[in-house]
């Protein structure tokens, strides 16, 4: 038996956009280093909603050591995610050469830091707070270059982490529209549709 079929579901339904979204995104990177750590922030996203939905429905099922190796797996992968938003944002929207190299070089060790506290601790709270710092970064800096440089991508960026916001508030807030379709599906719908929008903007990156 599933234990969360719907989570699962909706798990899985976000890996396999997200996926092809990274595949996409790939093929009309052009040499660009911006889209390239976009396309690896995708990639990472997608096998950590694949991770996580089989997490929710068979971790009851499977050894503990397994379920501990893929809530592991999971985690980081959202770390290395967030690291290519980051990166790629920077690689973008960054001012100047000195502060893309400063980025990089915060996005890089945050990486590192978070990738070795997680090793020894499996809180999902490090995983919000790792992830809001770098999308509190990509924001500011698409501001920043919306103001400047009226860009096209940057508005499709900050409704991407306005939505990925709205979804984080209705998976903290736990509410459930039914018995059978409870928070955490709702975020993953919700976050489908953040990642459409961050496609659309790195895609113009």
């Amino acid at each position: 038996m599933i234990a969360e079929p719907m989570t699962v579901l909706t798990d899985y339904a976000l890996a396999g956009v997200t996926g092809w979204l990274a595949f996409a995104l790939y093929r009309s990177r052009e040499g660009r280093r911006s889209r390239s750590f976009w396309t690896l922030a995708f990639a990472a996203l997608a096998l950590a909603a694949l991770l996580g939905g089989t997490w929710h429905g068979f971790a009851a099922r499977l050894p503990e050591s397994a379920v501990i190796l893929v809530w592991k797996a999971t985690v980081l992968s959202v770390g290395i995610a967030s690291f290519g938003m980051l990166a790629g944002s920077a690689a973008a929207a960054a001012t100047s050469a000195g502060m893309e190299k400063a980025l990089l070089a915060i996005a890089a060790a945050k990486l590192a830091l978070y990738s070795a506290w997680m090793l020894f601790h499996s809180e999902y709270v490090y995983v919000i707070a790792d992830t809001g710092f770098a999308l509190a970064v990509v924001a500011a800096l698409h501001a920043g270059s919306a103001f400047r440089r009226r860009d096209s991508a940057s508005p499709w960026i900050l409704a991407g982490v306005g939505a990925s916001l709205a979804a984080a508030g209705v998976q903290a807030s736990g509410f459930d529209l039914h018995r059978h379709f409870n928070h955490n599906d709702l975020y993953h719908v919700i976050q489908i549709g953040a990642m459409l929008l961050f496609y659309a903007g790195a895609g113009r990156l």
